[in-house]
């Protein structure tokens, strides 16, 4: 009966797994939803805004209208989505017209 009592003390090691993954793939639409805001903290401090052509040309002079986190190397979205996921701000999505100082060629 050694493999029914291994059967058993394993049974719950499973149960939790599978449970634990049915959460997770359960939060991938609530991560879509979650935008990042212009005023959040980590927003602020690298002048994230949601429309690229609303950025203050003084304040960051290095800003070119042709440059949007679609077309950054840290964006995470779906070419032609309207917002996707950014390396630099976790499970925040951004605005795919959006624009940040972080913003490198991709």
């Amino acid at each position: 009966m050694p493999c029914r009592r291994q059967f058993l003390g394993y049974l719950p090691l499973a149960l939790t797994g599978s449970i634990a993954a049915a959460a997770t793939l359960g939060s991938r639409p609530a991560r879509a939803a979650a935008m990042l805001g212009e005023q959040e903290p980590q927003a602020l401090k690298v002048g994230y805004m949601a429309d690229s052509s609303r950025v203050d040309p003084r304040k960051y002079p290095a800003h070119k209208p042709s440059q949007t986190c679609a077309n950054c190397q840290l964006y995470q979205g779906d070419e032609g989505s309207a917002a996707g996921g950014c390396a630099l701000f976790g499970g925040k999505d951004v605005a795919a017209k959006g624009w940040c100082s972080a913003w490198e060629q991709g």
